[in-house]
């Protein structure tokens, strides 16, 4: 027996359980700082799925679902009414209190006209006054009817009474269904029903085609899909699964509605924009790609304008100092990926990670001095590239994903020196440099392969950002460092999330946390060290360079994609992540070693289900060597190659892992990193 904390039951039995188990669903989120449209109140009893309504309801009516239906003007309903399977009509009904109507589809043109009551247990014989039918006792309704339970077949049962008609006249239908609901008045319903063929309630089961009522229910459901997403102010459309809104749109011709006005939130004009892009997609439409990238840009426009970023350096350095930045890199262990947006702007991100250093050393460092010529100089030790700036063009040229200098370029513009992040205009980069006192070389040293996964792109951001804070005076703390780094991956389009920034700015373990909204600001809770630096675990603990690398974008976009669209797979996972990086700071807390090696499995396994490829054939051969005398393991970051971080059962397993994957290398790169964890973080220091 499993117990399930927070499980709730919802009975689908009868009318009145369908109706308000629906109810209970629908309302199930009352807090309305977690829902999108904070004028829409809670769900009333009413519900209409795939119908074409055309009767106003009112407050008047209560515990009502139309489904598969069209309910014309001419109609009146009540309360305690369900519709379902009625065709187009033009029928002047009028429903009384607590009657159901349902018409099924027989053979290839007939309808079956069922009435039924809201309470009815459809059981029971026709001669007991016990049994209700329409909500009376049944020997009333073939009274009024002037009939007998003799003259109708299969009398001992009401399952099996032959009263429904059977017509293949929507006019005659709509006739008999009066004259069977109102007190039987009228002689055209009395004489539709005697001449029509009848069935029982088990026939209609037994021989209903189904395809004609589905092929009803597409129809209906193709309009209504237009209508919400016309009706987005008050329609749920943009919190409905896109992908699937998609698919529909495109299969059935659907024509997109008009582009919302610019007064929209943010974060609905972005879901509109994915969602274009995969109609147009689906289509072969080459719109598809510009709308994509519409669809990015607003993102990046919301999240670069959550603070006020022109800034004012100042040089705060002797003409012979140089501003030395190094920083740890960082290994997720549960949470991975909801910290990334648009999913960390609408729910929230948890995440647990680690900071540490490779081969005792911090493997990201940054160096900043004064140059004597007026211009900026970058280098790159470990790429062993040069390039010198000397115009406000040539530093905006940041954008570009694989220039060796995208990322300091960025930082340059966020630090101030570039007319739109600067407080000061100047006439050129010369000209600013000259008033700052001097020019700048950036030298860089990742002492850590490309696509390694361990967040080097993020977390050489943010040193260089750091060494630049120190070197201009621009008086920014971690928090500060950590937010200007999400911002610069939105300027470099590489997108991405906050947690490895903060994972390698912020020292050791810890739980890293934001709410809803533009700024993503993480909440830090330390965890103790004790499962990673005592001497009973620090040997369970490896990192192995596979030799395979991956980057991350393309990864990245296709499931940021499935975020925009509301893709029911992808926010479930996220959601159940979001849970287990609790999970993981709880076993950690309680210093339980095997239970948070299982929840590192667990973490693999979920990045696995939101991303397949994030384990090629090439890595799950590695692991499956050495899958017995691990806890757990994973590949940090977002997968497909890097490094591989194990957690060995033992300190004699962790010898045995050495051995095997040393002795069966998958390429002459692979190797052992000695991990470390860091207890300082982003260090800057002057010389």
């Amino acid at each position: 027996i499993l117990p399930l904390p927070g499980g709730e039951f919802h009975h689908y039995g009868t009318s009145r359980e369908m109706i308000s188990s629906t109810l209970a669903v629908q309302n199930c989120v009352t807090d309305q700082r977690a829902i999108m449209h904070h004028k829409v109140k809670p769900h009333p009893a009413v519900f209409v799925q795939n119908a074409e309504m055309e009767f106003p309801l009112t407050a008047d009516n209560a515990e009502v679902w139309v489904e598969n239906s069209h309910v014309g003007k001419s109609w009146t309903l009540h309360s305690r009414n369900i519709i379902t399977g009625v065709p187009r009509n033009d029928w002047a009904l009028n429903v009384p209190e607590g009657v159901c109507i349902d018409v099924v589809p027989m053979g290839e043109r007939e309808f079956a006209a069922r009435p039924y009551g809201f309470n009815d247990k459809f059981k029971g014989s026709l001669k007991e006054t016990s049994t209700a039918y329409l909500g009376r006792p049944v020997t009333e309704w073939l009274a009024e009817r002037g009939l007998t339970a003799d003259e109708i077949r299969g009398c001992e049962d009401l399952q099996s009474a032959a009263i429904f008609p059977v017509t293949d006249s929507i006019e005659d239908l709509g006739t008999v269904l009066q004259w069977m609901t109102d007190g039987g008045q009228g002689e055209a319903g009395r004489a539709i029903w005697q001449k029509a063929r009848k069935v029982s309630a088990d026939e209609i089961s037994a021989y209903a085609n189904l395809r004609r009522l589905f092929a009803q229910r597409e129809v209906f459901r193709k309009e209504n899909w237009s209508l919400l997403a016309k009706n987005q102010e008050r329609s749920v459309f943009y919190q409905v699964d896109l992908q699937e809104a998609a698919e529909a749109f495109a299969k059935g011709g659907i024509a997109l509605p008009e582009e919302l006005p610019e007064r929209t939130s943010l974060l609905k004009r972005i879901s509109d924009a994915m969602f274009r892009a995969k109609v147009r997609e689906l289509e072969g439409n080459p719109e598809a790609k510009e709308l994509e990238a519409r669809a990015f840009g607003l993102m990046r426009q919301g999240l670069t304008s959550t603070m006020d970023y022109r800034q004012q350096p100042k040089l705060s350095v002797y003409a012979d100092q140089i501003v030395w930045g190094r920083s740890p890199v960082r290994i997720d262990i549960a949470g991975g990926w909801t910290d990334t947006p648009p999913y960390s702007l609408m729910e929230g991100g948890n995440v647990v990670n680690l900071a540490i250093e490779l081969n005792g050393q911090p493997p990201l460092q940054v160096y900043v001095k004064p140059s004597k010529e007026y211009r900026i100089t970058l280098r790159s030790i470990d790429l062993g590239a040069m390039e010198v700036v000397s115009t406000y063009e040539e530093l905006q040229h940041f954008n570009k994903v694989g220039s060796p200098f995208s990322i300091p370029k960025a930082a340059l513009v966020l630090a101030g020196f570039h007319p739109d992040f600067s407080m000061e205009r100047f006439a050129s980069l010369e000209a600013q440099l000259k008033a700052f006192g001097t020019g700048i070389e950036v030298t860089l040293l990742s002492a850590i392969p490309a696509g390694s996964g361990l967040g080097t792109s993020s977390i050489l951001a943010a040193t260089v950002l750091g060494a630049l804070n120190d070197f201009c005076g621009l008086n920014w703390d971690k928090q500060g460092i950590g937010s200007r780094t999400l911002v610069l991956e939105q300027l470099l389009t590489t997108g991405g999330g906050w947690q490895d920034q903060y994972g390698g700015v912020l020292h050791g373990v810890k739980l890293l946390q934001t709410q809803p909204g533009w700024h993503q600001e993480p909440k830090v809770r330390w965890l103790p060290d004790y499962l990673f630096t005592s001497d009973e675990y620090r040997k369970c603990h490896l990192l192995y360079y596979t030799g395979i690398t991956r980057t991350a974008k393309g990864i990245l976009a296709e499931i940021v994609k499935g975020m925009f669209l509301n893709s029911n797979r992808h926010l479930h996972l996220l959601e159940q992540m979001k849970g287990h990086a609790m999970d993981m700071y709880d076993a950690i807390l309680r210093n339980d070693f095997e239970e948070t090696g299982r929840l590192i499995r667990k973490t693999w396994k979920q990045n696995q289900l939101l991303d397949e490829g994030t384990n090629p054939a090439t890595v799950q051969a590695l692991t499956e060597r050495i899958d017995d005398l691990c806890l757990g393991y994973k590949l940090p970051g977002a997968g497909g190659g890097g490094y591989l971080y194990m957690v060995a059962k033992d300190p004699d397993a962790a010898v045995r892992i050495r051995r095997i994957l040393t002795e069966e290398r998958p390429n002459e790169r692979a190797r052992f990193v000695e991990m470390s964890l860091s207890n300082k973080g982003l260090e800057i220091s002057r010389s």
